[in-house]
């Protein structure tokens, strides 16, 4: 069965963006070195196009963040994991996101960067959703406002893991997200 996307973003708008950020990124640092952490996996395409636009050197660094449910003291929690992030101290650092959605994944990592401490400390996301904010936090960046939809493409996963070569940012269907729902209802009882 193949499963399409209803396009929200077309590639032809998320270039123009993307470019643009890259300027904008490349007018705040001049010459200095940008270190750059990525966090895995989601922001994987946007971070490469977005790199390949900014014009001063780069060094980069890669994140997985990976969050789990546990029990503690008799109460079900979530926790944040993170691969080790790097030393960066005095330096100027941007991290990259896909999607600022909550805010609790990258307010945590900020913090942990924050530790390091690094000259300059900054967050870009290709898209943030602001009405569905839990913690204080702005992306110094962001290509796009996003309504609270479920996006899938543009290496946004969506149904099963699948979308993410797609170049454009789109919407699954119904019935795509249904059938997601059903076939995560069915590993849960596995």
């Amino acid at each position: 069965m193949k499963l399409h996307l209803r396009p929200v973003y077309t590639s032809q708008q998320l270039a123009q963006r993307v470019t643009s950020l890259g300027r904008t990124i490349s007018g705040d640092y001049g010459d200095r070195t940008l270190d750059i952490v990525v966090m895995l996996d989601s922001a994987f395409v946007f971070a490469a196009d977005l790199i390949r636009r900014i014009s001063c050197p780069v060094v980069c660094h890669f994140v997985w963040a990976e969050i789990r449910d546990v029990q503690f003291a008799g109460h079900d929690r979530r926790e944040i994991y993170f691969s080790r992030p790097p030393r960066l101290e005095k330096r100027d650092v941007l991290v990259i996101d896909a999607v600022v959605q909550s805010g609790l994944t990258q307010d945590f990592l900020l913090k942990r960067l924050q530790e390091t401490r690094p000259r300059s400390l900054k967050l870009a996301a290709l898209f943030d959703k602001p009405s569905e904010r839990r913690v204080d936090l702005k992306p110094d960046y962001f290509c796009f406002a996003a309504a609270s939809k479920y996006l899938a493409g543009y290496g946004l996963a969506g149904s099963r893991g699948w979308y993410r070569n797609v170049p454009y940012v789109g919407v699954q269907p119904r019935r795509a997200r249904g059938l997601r729902l059903a076939a995560t209802r069915k590993e849960r009882k596995r």
